[in-house]
């Protein structure tokens, strides 16, 4: 396979923005009729996630043996939509139509041969990858509803007790979905280390256009449903080969997962002290300090430190929290999650202070805000 000529082609079909879902779906859609329950009603949030995100993977094929763990938990992932290694074809003939029509006279014999090849590759990898966990975990699991607490106007700490054992880490997130919005998932983090009763705690904040969010905010109540697909991520977790104390910088509901690295710490035992700063524009907006300064109370390792930046009546810690953080930075492993923009900007300020940038944890998919899958 000619793996530029691939990733060239990617380039330009990709100029074409918008055009190319629309047409990719309404390929699928005519030829493969059968694929079209497995999406929602509405495809205006699907937007470009499933051929963009085939695109970059296959396109990048000469590279796929640093990309197969995520190519296999997106096998394993995919089984939440009902996806079986019938589909896979289907999805690949649209891919080929899409590439075929934006690509025009530059669509070659030996062009589209190469792109079926790195097709039929990452597909297998994906198929392997579901067949064997369908031999060892369900597609998803179910959750029932049995605690909603609203902290703020737009911010819910919801609690649900899972139908089997959830094997996850602290730090990884899953997506979720529900009656009220089907066919509709969308990622959050964990904000809890596993428990003995299998329960899980999500924080959940409304966003502009989040419609998954806003139900589970203003719409679940006790007794309802969750899917929860299989855990996903690891940059967000502890390496136990790296026993460093900790510096966590947490903005909004990305204190979610670095709650959860507080747990484990606490059920490992307390061979890390770990600083936790929690930043937020107002008081008001630092919605879980409670928790986790009864947290700080009964663990001495832990100090919890909320930080205000937009509030000039506040009588703690005011400023930016990575400025805050920093002044407690030891050479610490820094756990860093929040809005894009919060971690894009912590992370700069970070790297500029002189953390060296394997000391610092980011996951770019995964936000205060939650993520589309």
């Amino acid at each position: 396979m000619d793996a530029q000529a691939l990733k060239d082609s990617w380039h330009l079909v990709a100029r074409s923005g918008d055009q190319v879902p629309l047409f990719f779906y309404s390929t699928l859609f005519l030829m493969h009729p059968e694929t079209r329950d497995m999406f929602p009603v509405s495809m205006a949030a699907q937007r470009d996630r499933l051929v963009s995100a085939l695109g970059r993977i296959v396109s990048n094929v000469d590279r796929v043996d640093e990309a197969v763990p995520l190519i296999q938990q997106l096998g394993r992932d995919h089984r939440k939509f009902a996806v079986v290694a019938g589909h896979y074809p289907a999805v690949g003939h649209a891919l080929l139509a899409t590439l075929q029509h934006f690509l025009g006279d530059r669509w070659t014999p030996a062009l589209a041969n190469d792109w079926k090849q790195a097709y039929e590759l990452i597909a297998k990898v994906m198929i392997d990858a579901a067949d064997a966990a369908s031999a060892t975990s369900p597609p998803w699991w179910e959750g029932e509803i049995i605690g909603h607490e609203r902290l703020t106007l737009d911010i819910a700490v919801i609690r649900a007790r899972l139908n089997y054992p959830y094997p996850f880490r602290p730090g990884q997130s899953a997506s979720f979905s529900f009656a009220l919005r089907p066919r509709l998932w969308r990622f959050y983090s964990f904000a809890n280390a596993p428990r003995r009763d299998n329960t899980i705690d999500l924080h959940v904040r409304v966003v502009d256009g989040g419609t998954v969010s806003t139900a589970l905010v203003h719409g679940v109540q006790r007794g309802d449903i969750l899917r929860v697909g299989a855990p996903v991520g690891d940059r967000l977790t502890l390496n136990p080969n790296l026993p460093r104390d900790l510096l966590l910088i947490a903005g909004g509901t990305g204190l979610a997962p670095l709650k959860a690295l507080v747990e484990q710490v606490a059920y490992e035992g307390p061979t890390r002290r770990v600083h936790f700063f929690v930043g937020a524009r107002t008081s008001r907006e630092l919605y879980d300090i409670e928790a986790l300064t009864k947290l700080e109370t009964e663990y001495p390792w832990l100090s919890v430190v909320p930080v205000v930046s937009h509030d000039v009546l506040y009588r703690g810690e005011r400023g930016q929290v990575a400025d805050v953080a920093l002044r407690a930075w030891r050479g610490q492993e820094v756990f860093v999650c929040g809005s894009g923009e919060m971690v894009g900007a912590t992370v700069t300020r970070l790297v500029e202070a002189g953390v060296p940038n394997e000391q610092i944890h980011f996951d770019e998919s995964t936000t205060g805000e939650g993520k589309e899958p």
